[in-house]
């Protein structure tokens, strides 16, 4: 069995903020066009985050989970997509959750990902409106995956 290409840890925004915010610019400032002002939140300090490495440590992919239950800012570089990052980091995110005890999981979803995320359990809830200039709708989870991210359907 071949070791897993990337690895997702539990990180804290104090010590790996420099990490998780060069993929989190990459990916929302460069390509989508967010300002850095609202990229950058007061949300982080108190958030759990979670990064994603490649097998020689550099940063691939971030997500965090706010003390409401919020799944936010996951984010994967284009490199990486269609490779099972995003959902290994939301899948993550859903245990840390569930081991914090914390309310139903929800997130406010990019249009585009509404697909991704109902894969993963997760039903829209909400009408359209904008968020940093890019279409979302409110998301929350009914029910968890079956399926481990990194096992072959």
């Amino acid at each position: 069995m071949n070791p897993s290409p990337f690895t997702i840890s539990r990180v804290s925004w104090g010590e790996h903020g420099p990490l998780l915010s060069s993929v989190r610019r990459e990916v929302f400032v460069v390509e989508q066009g967010v300002s850095e002002e609202e990229e950058i939140d007061e949300h982080d300090a108190v958030a759990w985050h979670f990064l994603a490495r490649d097998s020689s440590g550099a940063p691939i992919g971030t997500s965090r989970l706010l003390p409401s239950g919020r799944i936010g800012r996951v984010a994967v570089l284009s490199s990486w997509r269609g490779k099972g990052v995003g959902r290994a980091l939301v899948l993550e995110v859903l245990l840390a959750s569930r081991e914090l005890g914390l309310p139903q999981a929800h997130l406010h979803a990019q249009v585009q990902t509404i697909p991704f995320y109902e894969s993963l359990g997760f039903r829209v809830c909400g009408e359209e409106f904008d968020e940093a200039g890019i279409a979302h709708r409110a998301m929350e989870l009914v029910e968890a995956p079956s399926k481990n991210p990194l096992t072959p359907p």
